[in-house]
């Protein structure tokens, strides 16, 4: 389980400005509900002055994009739209004391957010559909542009580090090779930003345990769990965590999550995501059960 500091704790239990702000005049909606975690953010903001005097969001996704979000909030309520536009991802880790390097990309969220409703504001025309350079990471659509810009505002190194910022690559390793690419290509400019040092907190390595294969032959009710359930892991594995299939009956699939899913406080509503994509996919009931037995 990741080491979250008291604050970020306290942003996703007690979350700040969590409403509908129905008279806002600056929406920026980021991210995608099928890629894990989406935000909109609304402010309020004097048409005369600039200055933003209310803000609501509604986040889907971890309690580090929750909190996340909350925090932003709290950081622009009261600045002017200038002031606002300076605050940085990093800006947004450091005021909840840090957060764990795998959730960095949640921080990039509420800033990107807080970019596309101050462009909303003006009238001007905020997207991240790949016009910066060519796609990248299919399973998170992730283009060029956007790793190109996480590498130069936060002084990024290294492949994982890319992961932990954008998402990108933490579906499969199919583009590792390719966002290596890119990220020697900026290292080689010499035009890298340097990481605040405080952004992130401390947390242990997670091992991720392959699934399990069954001994006996597996049943036709098996094969659509296992199909379902692979299509699910590349969004719980950008988070840290993984999902393995242990049991399938008739009326109940037994499953064991590991990473980060161990232990979560959002374990409840990953199993209650699981259980009803699974009924999608079979067309019936089924209860999915987090089981404790160790994977080999």
């Amino acid at each position: 389980m990741w080491n979250y500091s008291e604050k970020v704790k306290d942003h996703f239990f007690n979350p700040r400005n969590a409403k509908i702000l129905a008279d806002a005049n600056a929406v920026g909606d980021v991210g995608s509900i099928s890629c894990g975690d989406a935000l909109r953010l609304m402010l309020k903001v004097d048409p005369v002055t600039e200055i933003i005097t209310d803000a609501g969001f509604q986040t889907f996704g971890c309690g580090s994009a929750i909190a996340s979000s909350s925090a932003l909030t709290e950081l622009v309520i009261g600045k002017t739209l200038t002031q606002a536009s300076e605050l940085t991802n990093q800006d947004i880790a450091e005021y909840l004391d840090g957060l764990p390097p795998e959730k960095m990309h949640c921080s990039v969220m509420g800033s990107e957010a807080l970019e596309a409703a101050i462009a909303n504001f003006r009238g001007e025309v905020w997207s991240d559909d790949h016009e910066e350079g060519a796609l990248i990471c299919k399973c998170f659509a992730v283009d060029e542009g956007k790793i190109v810009k996480a590498v130069k505002e936060n002084g990024l190194t290294t492949l994982m580090e890319v992961i932990h910022y954008t998402k990108a690559g933490g579906g499969c390793s199919t583009c590792h090779e390719k966002i290596e690419q890119v990220l020697d290509k900026v290292l080689a400019s010499g035009v890298c930003g340097e990481a605040k040092s405080g952004a992130y907190a401390k947390s242990g390595s997670v091992a991720i345990p392959a699934a399990p294969q069954p001994v006996a032959e597996r049943s036709s009710s098996w094969v659509q769990v296992e199909a379902v359930l692979e299509a699910m892991r590349p969004h719980l594995q950008a988070d840290g965590g993984d999902v393995a299939l242990i049991g399938v009956s008739e009326n109940k699939v037994e499953v064991a999550l590991s990473g980060a899913c161990m232990g979560c406080m959002m374990t409840d509503m990953t199993l209650a995501w699981i259980q009803q994509k699974l009924m999608e996919a079979l067309g019936r009931y089924v209860q999915v059960v987090s089981v404790t037995e160790a994977v080999a």
